[in-house]
């Protein structure tokens, strides 16, 4: 976590972030864009899902910069995979 994820949790109880570090352990998640949108896609799932993932169409690499650029600009849209 870097310094600046840090101060964007302060704001948390010590046990609300444990508990969320805790939750971590069980989730897997995958970051990219898609051939259609020009849009930062997240997908978060549960670790048993990780099967499910495969079956969902592929995302591109995405570098920080352009993270930044589409979050900046509200282009986000997160998928929840069960």
């Amino acid at each position: 976590m870097s310094e600046h994820d840090a101060g964007e949790t302060s704001g948390l109880t010590p046990e609300l972030q444990a508990k969320l570090g805790e939750l971590g352990d069980y989730l897997v998640w995958r970051i990219g864009t898609n051939e259609a949108e020009d849009l930062l896609i997240v997908r978060v799932g549960l670790a048993a899902s990780t099967r499910r993932f495969n079956e969902l169409p592929s995302l591109r690499n995405v570098g920080e910069r352009k993270i930044e650029e589409l979050v900046k600009e509200g282009r986000v849209r997160v998928e929840w995979v069960e």
